[in-house]
């Protein structure tokens, strides 16, 4: 579904600044497959998403999605194929209008002008069963404004937006780190609830080894631009926290983080 071959990226090239914040990266992820992704600060993980959501041009290699070749694509071609969560709440939604408005612009993102007409005219039914799984009450309150929203309710509804048009792949880059731990429970369990609802292809960058090993089918640690090791079928359901913090640490640059925060 998704396949990234040889993709190298560098930033300040052939200045005593110049950072290799990809190396030679080959990655394919399945139709309907979850991955995480693990690593330190610095390691590449956020490069990693740019270039496959088209924000970063790599200096090297291909990406496919579905068998196209997307490697030169700009961001607002891919965007309807792939859909993006970020960690801060709060660059998800647009603050000033109310929940209905901005479920309309997700629903008519990418689509023609008379699907446009159709939204407008569209009553709320469509937004309240979108809504009303999350068990958030928001499907009451479609006239609200999301910036009084809290910042679970709001990565909730960011989440839901992002799926919306039934994107292929979506890119969820710590998309609960900013969350208190209710918050994040609930939108870990909406993010589960949406990927096999949708039969989505999921990427998700984590700083948390539980929820590494919570969720999904493999698991990537990357280091230094490069892709360190993949876990996943017996290995993977065996996998512990500890398993891999151990991992973690025995990388040169592994220890940017506390253990404490590797387990949240």
């Amino acid at each position: 579904m998704l396949s990234l071959d040889h993709i190298s990226v560098s930033f300040n090239t052939g200045t005593p600044n110049e950072v290799r914040a990809l190396q030679d990266i080959s990655l394919s992820v399945a139709e309907g497959e979850f991955v995480t992704v693990i690593g330190s600060n610095g390691a590449g993980k956020s490069t990693l998403f740019n270039v496959i959501s088209g924000a970063v041009e790599p200096g090297s290699g291909h990406i496919t999605l579905e068998g196209r070749d997307i490697t030169y694509w700009p961001e607002y071609r891919r965007s309807h194929d792939i859909g993006r969560v970020f960690q801060d709440p709060r660059l998800g939604t647009c603050p000033g209008l109310t929940i209905r408005e901005n479920l309309s612009l997700a629903a008519i993102h990418g689509r023609s002008a008379s699907f446009r007409r159709d939204v407008k005219k569209a009553d709320d039914a469509w937004f309240f069963e979108q809504l009303q799984h999350q068990q958030l009450g928001l499907e009451h309150r479609l006239d609200a404004d999301v910036a009084l929203l809290s910042g679970g309710q709001r990565q909730a509804i960011t989440l839901v937006m992002a799926t919306l048009t039934k994107p292929k792949l979506l890119l969820l880059d710590e998309h609960t780190a900013a969350l208190d731990p209710n918050a994040a429970e609930q939108v870990i369990a909406l993010t589960q609830e949406l990927a096999a609802a949708n039969d989505l292809c999921v990427v998700m960058i984590t700083h948390s080894m539980q929820q590494a090993c919570d969720l999904g089918d493999r698991v990537i640690m990357m280091n230094r631009g490069r892709i360190e090791f993949e876990i996943e079928g017996d290995e993977r359901e065996n996998l512990t926290p500890g398993d891999l913090i151990d991992r973690f640490h025995s990388l040169q640059d592994g220890t940017e983080l506390s253990d404490a925060q590797l387990l949240s």
